[in-house]
């Protein structure tokens, strides 16, 4: 049986470059990939990825822009480390500000970030006896801009197709020619 892996696009497409990780896997839904792996669109429901991950899989690829201080268009491939105590990735703290002792997260469907994500799973199996995902990656891109507006800038744009080729062979598949086998079709969540 081969592994489970999610790869999740994520971000908000009225936010400019923030859609990279939407746009990146709707251009990768395109090519074949092999047996075990989903690609997924979240956007910006955070929520849905936390319980889409309690399926249990093996890899979670989350791909989104990731602003680290580079050049606009710059793609990063970042091993999240497991937090302390066995939960999934993130870092000490993740998405607990403002939570008070025994409090847990705070939660806000329309802006969690893959820390607060990472941490509402560790919480989610903590009380359902599910495990997170051994592996958890994020394919992110240096953005130029995340102000109000539809659509990627000129070098996050021009940075899709490496992503897509960089995903791919995370997932140990190469690219198909032009005339590969068919599309397939990319899932939303509800």
């Amino acid at each position: 049986m081969s592994p489970k892996v999610l790869v999740a696009g994520i971000g908000n497409v009225f936010l400019g470059d923030d859609g990279f990780g939407v746009e990146t896997v709707r251009a990768l839904s395109a090519h074949p990939l092999p047996d075990g792996v989903e690609v997924v669109d979240f956007g910006v429901r955070g929520v849905h990825l936390a319980y889409q991950l309690l399926d249990g899989y093996d890899t979670l690829v989350l791909v989104d822009a990731t602003a680290r201080g580079g050049a606009p268009g710059t793609l990063y491939l970042i091993e999240a480390e497991p937090e302390a105590g066995g939960g999934a990735g993130g870092g000490a703290g993740a998405g607990t500000q403002g939570a008070g002792p025994g409090e847990g997260p705070v939660l806000d469907g329309h802006h969690m970030s893959p820390d607060t994500v990472l941490a509402l799973l560790g919480a989610l199996c903590a009380g359902t006896g599910a495990t997170p995902p051994r592996r958890t990656l994020v394919l992110g891109c240096e953005p130029a801009c995340v102000e109000e507006g539809i659509g990627l800038s000129a070098l996050v744009a021009a940075a899709v197709p490496q992503a897509v080729r960089m995903a791919l062979d995370l997932l140990d598949r190469p690219a198909p020619d032009e005339a590969g086998p068919p599309r397939r079709e990319l899932r939303r969540t509800p």
